[in-house]
């Protein structure tokens, strides 16, 4: 009961559920990304007709991040787990609050299908609340894995080059190599998330070859495409609605290139933030609209690091220059970025999102976890070593016309109608019982064994 006190939970939902004879298909929140991404799984259930229970972990918890996206894709979740503190206490509340949600469904005898969703603190949190309740997990966006090129080519960066050579050379996908822990912490989220999980949606072939390689059963991998694109496709059909051009009518004129850094590994290294910091204000100050969307993480570098006045009187004396802190509706976003010559990120998501946008994505690192897009001619990537080579690489794709095409007509990668795909499988996955359930695959039945005169029938719960 003390358990319960510490969950947010519908009222009469437990009566709700008792009463269902259905699946449920409980469906996993908890950062702005996978509230985009999960947002059109939940619609393609429902629309099958079928029971789904979501469960926003609170990882993600003010309105710009989470309250304007729920309200916009129409979201209203069931369960709010309410974790707070820093990562380990984020974990451990979700694996003991969900933990505690999923026995109670077990003890109700009903057969529950969580859906987690790419490489975040909720995903691992949930797969291990499953895992150790013998339940296993459906993992939507499966399967990224970081690949970095090789070291020589990063440092030839440092001497006199060619960006269009270096574009080309970046698409040599067998030089690149698996094994790198950035970005922190989602490597270790989406590896460790894998083991929990009975079925595995994978965006690519390449992400499915990363789990293959890793021992996961082929039966069990299913590439699907990525759910982005059916929320970009929300978002392009709502994108006369959108009023951010009267906010920052400077966008609407175009040529926008627009930055967004969060990532702990560029936040944290006063010489990473800084060489991306200085690109953006050579860029203003080349006359160039520059849109820099901070969130809570860039806030915290631009104070760490006494730059936050230096922005907001940049941002006063150049009127090229927005400044301005996350929006919280997704359609805004995509508006903004249609107008963009460049999208300069270290997000994961964006990188998708420029893809199937057709708009050129300089991927501020030294390696991707979308390396399929760079391959494919659509990102590349722009390390932040100096700020001279930011500068350079995000000028020449901007003024380059023909390479500026080129990236802009590279293949769209990640499929169309990826949600309704999912909910066809899981349906038929139900109907095969042994797919879904990883703890009847014991080595015993894996082997044949059961099925032999000798074996012993029966067993008793773990």
């Amino acid at each position: 009961m003390e358990m319960k006190k510490e969950i947010k939970i519908r009222r009469g939902l437990f009566r709700e559920i008792k009463r269902k004879e259905a699946v449920v298909h409980m469906v996993l929140i908890g950062t702005k990304p996978d509230i985009i991404k999960q947002a059109p799984l939940i619609s393609a259930l429902k629309k099958a007709g079928e029971y789904v229970l979501v469960v926003h972990s609170g990882q993600h918890y003010d309105w710009n991040l989470s309250g304007g996206l729920e309200k916009e894709f129409g979201i209203t979740p069931d369960i709010n787990l309410e974790v707070t503190g820093v990562l380990y206490n984020q974990q451990s509340q979700i694996i003991q609050k969900l933990g505690f949600i999923m026995e109670k469904l077990k003890k109700m005898g009903k057969k529950v299908i969580p859906y987690i969703y790419g490489d975040t603190t909720t995903a691992v949190a949930a797969g291990v609340a499953s895992f150790t309740n013998l339940i296993s997990t459906a993992h939507v966006e499966a399967g990224l894995r970081t690949m970095s090129p090789p070291k020589e080519l990063l440092f030839a960066l440092l001497e006199n080059f060619e960006v269009k050579e270096y574009f080309e050379a970046l698409r040599q996908s067998s030089d690149w190599q698996k094994g790198s822990y950035e970005p922190y912490p989602e490597q270790f989220d989406t590896r460790a998330a894998a083991p929990s999980v009975g079925v595995h949606f994978a965006p690519t072939r390449l992400n499915a070859d990363n789990l293959s390689q890793e021992g996961f059963p082929g039966e069990r991998i299913f590439v699907v495409g990525n759910p982005v694109s059916d929320s970009l496709d929300f978002a392009l059909k709502g994108i006369k609605k959108s009023r951010i051009f009267e906010k920052y009518p400077v966008l609407e004129k175009g040529s926008v290139i627009r930055f967004c850094v969060h990532r702990r590994e560029n936040i944290s290294s006063f010489h990473r933030f800084k060489t991306i910091y200085d690109a953006i204000v050579t860029l203003v100050k080349e006359g160039r609209t520059v849109l820099l969307i901070s969130l809570g993480a860039t806030e915290k570098a631009l104070k760490s690091y006494k730059l936050k006045k230096q922005t907001v009187e940049l941002a006063k004396k150049y009127k090229n220059f927005v400044y301005s802190p996350v929006w919280p509706y997704y359609t805004d976003t995509v508006a903004a970025m249609l107008k963009c010559a460049v999208v300069a990120t270290d997000s994961g998501s964006i990188q998708e999102e420029t893809v199937m946008l057709g708009i050129p994505g300089a991927v501020l690192r030294f390696n991707s976890d979308r390396p399929e897009a760079i391959f494919a001619g659509a990102n590349i990537l722009v390390p932040p070593m100096k700020s001279e080579i930011v500068v350079k690489i995000i000028r020449e794709i901007a003024d380059n016309k023909r390479l500026n095409h080129k990236m802009r007509q590279a293949p769209k990668l990640y499929g169309k109608n990826v949600s309704k795909k999912i909910v066809r499988i899981v349906k038929r996955a139900i109907r095969k019982e042994s797919l879904f359930n990883l703890f009847d695959l014991m080595e015993h039945d894996r082997l044949g064994l059961t099925k032999l005169d000798f074996w012993k029938k029966g067993g008793t719960a773990w």
